[in-house]
C-alpha cells in the first residue's frame, strides 16, 4: 500500500491551477497534501486535511471520486488520473489516532447535536475546537448514522467509526446513545437545560414507498431497513431490488455476500442513478440490471412490471400493455428516503418543505431561532462530503449566533 501511494504521489503534476481541488466539494488541498507526503511531512499533511475535512478518512473511501477529485485530474484527460483517494486515505488513516486536536479554552457554553451522522460528527468536532461543551444525542446504539447503518462493512469498515467515537470522547464530547429527541426528551427540554443552540442532523430514515399494491407483504422490505441489519433477514435465493441508486447497489452486493443465488435490480429510467463505479462493482459481484421497468404491483411471488419507452430527450413516450411477473423470493424497495417527523411534531416553529425536509437559510439556520440543521435532513439523501462541506458553514453560523447572545 505504501509503495503504491508513493508511486501515485510522484505522478502528481502539482498543477498551478489544480482542477482536482476544484472538483472536490469540500476543496481539499490536494496538491499541498501530496507534496507534504513526498517531503515526509506526514503529520502536517494529516492535520491540514483533517482541519479541512474532519471526515477525511471516510470520504477517502466512500466519495464518488471518479466524478470529483480524480475525475478532474488533468492526467485523466488522456490517461489514468492520480489515485487521489488512496493517497488521502493513507495520510488521514496514519494521522488520525495519533492526532492531538488543539481546542480553544472552554467558554462554558453548551451545544446540543441531535444525530451522529456525517453532519453531526462534523458539527461536534468543529464547535468543540471553538471551545463549546458539546453533547451528541443519537436514537441508535452506535454513532455514525448512515455511515454505521446504511453503508456496508465491505465499503466502510466499522472500526473506523469506533476510532471516531474514541476521538470524540478524547476531545471531551459527551455522547448519549439510544436517546430519541422528540420522545421522552424534546428540543424545548434542551433549551431549558441551558443549551445555547441545537443542531439537527437526523438524516433520512423513512423509506419512500412505490404506492403500489403489495408493499405490506411479508417478503417485501425497504433498503434502508435492510442495510441497518442484514443478518436479521432471510431473503431466499432469488431477490428483486427495485431501484438502481448507490444504496440499491449496496443492497444487491450485500445480498449476494449473504448467499443469494440471483439478484436483479429493476430501474424505471434508462440509466442507473448510481455512480459508474458502484454499478460496475455490483455487476462484478453478480448482480443483473434491467432498465425501463415500471413497477405496477408486488405479489407474494415477486414484483410485476410494465416496460417503458423513452424518446431521445429521456421523456416517457409509452408503456407496454403486457404486465410481466418476475418471480422472486423477496423484493427490496430502494427508491430513496425521507426524514422522520418526531422533532418537527414536538417543536414549535420548525417549518419543513413539502418533502418533509427542514427549511433552512443558506447558512443552516432553521425557521426557529437557535436551531440549526444540515445534512440529509435538509438536502435529502446526498453524499457524505456534501454534508460535511455545508456543516462547516453551519458551525461558523452557530458560533456567530451564540456569541451574539452575550452572557
Amino acid at each position: 500500500m505504501a509503495l503504491h501511494v508513493i508511486d501515485e504521489a510522484k505522478r502528481c503534476l502539482n498543477c498551478k491551477k489544480p482542477m482536482c481541488r476544484e472538483g472536490c466539494p469540500i476543496n481539499t488541498p490536494i496538491p499541498e497534501m501530496i507534496q507534504m507526503l513526498l517531503n515526509r511531512k506526514m503529520n502536517e499533511a494529516g492535520e491540514k486535511v483533517f482541519l479541512n475535512n474532519p471526515l477525511s478518512i471516510i470520504c477517502s473511501l466512500v466519495c464518488d471520486h471518479e466524478k470529483q477529485c480524480e475525475g478532474h485530474c488533468i492526467l485523466g484527460k488522456k490517461g489514468v488520473p492520480v489515485h487521489i483517494s488512496s493517497i488521502e486515505n493513507y495520510i488521514s488513516d496514519s494521522y488520525f489516532d495519533k492526532s492531538s486536536i488543539t481546542c480553544q479554552e472552554k467558554n462554558g457554553k453548551k451545544v446540543a447535536v441531535i444525530g451522529s451522522g456525517p453532519a453531526g460528527i462534523t458539527i461536534a468536532i468543529l464547535l468543540t475546537i471553538k471551545g463549546y461543551e458539546v453533547t451528541i444525542f443519537d436514537a441508535k446504539e452506535k454513532i455514525g448514522g448512515v455511515l454505521q447503518y446504511g453503508i456496508p462493512e465491505f465499503r466502510l469498515p466499522k472500526t473506523i467509526l469506533d476510532r471516531y467515537k474514541k476521538k470524540l470522547m478524547e476531545m471531551g464530547i459527551k455522547i448519549r446513545p439510544n436517546t430519541t429527541i422528540g420522545g421522552a426528551l424534546e428540543i424545548d427540554d434542551l433549551f431549558r437545560d441551558g443549551y445555547k443552540a441545537v443542531f439537527v442532523g437526523t438524516g433520512v430514515w423513512r423509506p419512500r414507498t412505490l404506492g403500489v399494491k403489495g408493499e405490506s407483504f411479508g417478503n417485501v422490505h425497504f433498503a434502508i431497513d435492510y442495510l441497518a441489519n442484514p443478518d436479521a433477514y432471510e431473503l431466499g435465493e432469488k431477490v428483486a431490488v427495485i431501484g438502481a441508486g448507490n444504496a440499491a447497489m449496496d443492497v444487491a452486493r450485500t445480498i449476494l455476500r449473504k448467499g443469494a443465488v440471483s439478484v436483479t435490480l429493476f430501474e424505471r429510467n434508462q440509466t442507473a442513478a448510481a455512480s459508474q463505479r458502484e454499478l460496475s462493482y455490483a455487476i462484478l459481484d453478480g448482480a443483473n440490471v434491467e432498465y425501463c421497468k415500471e413497477t405496477v404491483e408486488i405479489t407474494e411471488e415477486g414484483p410485476v412490471f410494465q416496460t417503458l419507452t423513452f424518446d431521445e430527450e429521456g421523456n416517457v413516450t409509452g408503456i407496454s400493455e403486457d404486465k410481466k411477473l418476475v418471480k422472486a423470493d423477496s423484493t427490496i424497495i430502494s427508491i430513496s428516503q425521507r426524514p422522520k417527523n418526531k422533532i418537527v411534531l414536538t417543536t414549535d416553529g420548525l417549518e419543513t418543505t413539502k418533502e418533509g425536509l427542514l427549511k433552512t437559510n443558506e447558512k443552516g439556520a432553521t425557521t426557529r431561532s437557535g436551531i440549526f440543521a444540515s445534512g440529509d435532513v435538509v438536502a435529502g439523501a446526498k453524499t457524505v462530503v456534501e454534508a460535511v462541506a455545508f456543516s462547516k458553514i453551519v458551525a461558523d453560523e452557530m458560533d456567530a449566533y451564540i456569541q451574539g447572545l452575550g452572557e
